[in-house]
């Protein structure tokens, strides 16, 4: 379930300013919506799968407070990320 080095080091360098940029907030939107994805594709095959279920719930709880707090410290990244992630508001 776990994202690749590859994957990761491809999303951190999309949405990062540089290679090791991991801890600005758009780098972690990124990955926690790459693991959400990744996770809700695995609960449409697993449906009785509820610690996953959970563990999509925490993930969406974390994101969705990283996405508050970009909102209200810079409005036009949120919403250029949102476009490009293509997540709802």
């Amino acid at each position: 379930m776990a994202l690749s080095k590859e994957r990761t080091a491809e999303i951190v360098k999309q949405f990062g300013e540089n290679e090791k940029d991991t801890g600005s907030v758009k780098v972690q939107i990124a990955l926690l919506t790459e693991q959400i994805n990744d996770l809700t594709a695995h609960l449409k095959v697993n449906k009785k799968d509820a610690s996953g279920r959970r563990g999509l719930f925490v993930l969406v709880g974390k994101r969705r407070g990283l996405l508050d707090y970009l909102n209200r410290t810079d409005r036009d990244a949120y919403i250029k990320l949102l476009a490009e992630l293509k997540i709802r508001k």
